[in-house]
């Protein structure tokens, strides 16, 4: 985190006025939830949370993720996705058959908040790998899974896809799993169309992940799909998810977040060094991995995401307004929509 708030002091700090083409005046911003009394507070733009330092997100965008967690469960199954989804600002809560302790590989005990008899509603369901067949085949496990009418989304990771197979809920569809599960879900499911060596699959409102570290790519896609890329990226530099390959999986839904991309040439036409405050310089250097700007500024790097036309946003998701002169080129950047230009040099 000491990078996130190191660059908003250094190069954005909060702003008084934002482009109507990268916010609407009505949008409320909230922060992730974190258990503190800033939970509570709403805000009229993007930024940082001055209590506890993490990127406002939409409030429109805070979904409910339930995670069914059983005895045996994989730490990395859930843990990867739950650092995912929460950053992102999701509310994530934990049921289980019953809300007696659970051991997770022997090892972390987990006191789930809900059992399958009193969990409430949520927008997401998640299933995770590790001893899955006490979800699966345990028909109150099932039965309380059939009866979310109200799911937008269905998530599993690793062998949690047998719960879903299990629920019919991959019927007709195309899914993965850990990779020495793979033939065990072909041969015990044949309505599912198996797929191997492939991170993730997206079917649209069904996403089954490959085992363990592949939930992270799978979840950070989610994020991606729901919240647009650039929140997707966000999440991966705050997590220090460096070889987070974007878009490797198997997508078949037609809200691809990665086909919206931004041709490089345009991206390019910024790359340079600018004047900063305090007599300081930074660098912009295009991403080739990532196909976004960096800055780098004292030995640091830090990303900057085109928005929309010449404004970008910083790694809080607060924007940067970049100006042109008369003939079209860059001449600097600001910190407000019409506030001082630092020069390109």
């Amino acid at each position: 985190m000491n990078k996130v708030i190191l660059f908003t002091v250094m190069l954005l700090s909060s702003i008084s006025g934002m482009s109507q083409n990268f916010q609407t005046s009505n949008e409320i911003y909230v922060c992730p939830p974190c258990g503190s009394e800033c939970d509570k507070t709403e805000h009229h733009g993007p930024g940082v949370c001055k209590h506890c330092n993490m990127p406002l997100i939409k409030k429109n965008a805070a979904k409910t993720i339930a995670f069914y967690l059983q005895d045996g469960v994989e730490v990395l199954d859930f843990a990867g996705p739950l650092e995912v989804f929460a950053y992102a600002g999701y509310q994530v809560f934990t049921v289980s058959a019953t809300q007696e302790p659970i051991k997770s590989q022997g090892v972390l005990t987990v006191v789930p908040d809900y059992s399958v008899e009193n969990a409430p509603e949520a927008d997401i369901l998640a299933f995770f790998g590790g001893n899955s067949g006490a979800a699966s085949q345990n028909k109150k496990v099932i039965e309380w899974v059939t009866k979310q009418s109200d799911v937008d989304y269905h998530f599993s990771v690793c062998t949690g896809a047998f719960v879903l197979a299990e629920a019919g809920i991959l019927d007709g569809k195309i899914a993965t799993t850990f990779h020495s599960a793979l033939d065990n879900l072909e041969a015990g499911y044949p309505k599912i169309d198996v797929r191997k060596n492939v991170r993730f699959v997206d079917n649209g409102k069904v996403i089954t992940t490959a085992g363990i570290s592949a939930g992270i790519d799978g979840a950070l896609h989610l994020v991606a799909k729901l919240q647009g890329l650039n929140a997707a990226k966000r999440t991966a530099y705050y997590m220090e998810y460096d070889n987070w390959n974007l878009g490797d999986g198997l997508i078949l839904a037609e809200d691809n977040p990665y086909l919206k991309t931004v041709q490089v040439s345009f991206l390019k036409n910024f790359e340079g060094t600018y004047e900063h405050k305090n007599g300081g310089k930074l660098e912009l250097v295009y991403d080739t991995k990532n196909n976004n700007l960096v800055a780098l500024m004292d030995g640091n790097e830090f990303p900057i995401y085109h928005e929309t036309e010449d404004v970008f946003s910083d790694v809080g998701g607060e924007p940067v307004f970049f100006k042109r002169n008369t003939n079209g080129d860059i001449e600097g950047y600001a910190q407000e929509e019409n506030g001082e230009i630092f020069k390109k040099l």
